[in-house]
């Protein structure tokens, strides 16, 4: 596993949010297993709480599908995942606020609660299955 992967797990760990992913997962019934650069996969679970294919908490993506089939509807969900890791390892604890935030502005610029959520579009839009709405109604 390459440095920066293994940073993102232990800062996911140490903060608690790698634990958090799992329990969430654990609620929800899900299977758990590894994929690559320490990342876990949770498929089945039935707590879904985010209307998306996918949600990733800490280390941790959780979808209510098989990962074969988020894979074949989405081709590059890992990635868009894996930077929401990352960005879980930045932040902390802080990442789901600032998450919630981000999507409420984006919400009221567009109508759409991913184009102007930048950590959304961090993670690249086209690749967690988004398309750019911020044109629709203003841009910023």
């Amino acid at each position: 596993m390459e440095l920066r992967h293994r940073v993102r797990s232990v800062a996911n760990w140490v903060t608690l949010s790698t634990p958090l992913g799992l329990i969430i997962a654990g609620l929800g019934g899900a299977k758990v297993h590894r994929v690559r650069d320490g990342l876990f996969i949770a498929e089945h679970c039935r707590l879904m709480l985010p209307d998306a294919g996918a949600f990733t908490v800490g280390n941790v993506i959780v979808t209510g599908r098989t990962w074969a089939e988020l894979r074949s509807a989405l081709p590059q969900v890992l990635d868009h995942e894996a930077a929401h890791a990352s960005q879980w390892a930045l932040l902390g604890p802080a990442f789901l606020p600032i998450y919630l935030a981000m999507t409420a502005w984006s919400m009221m610029r567009t109508g759409d609660r991913a184009s102007r959520n930048y950590l959304e579009r961090w993670a690249g839009l086209a690749r967690g299955g988004y398309r750019d709405a911020s044109s629709d109604r203003t841009s910023a």
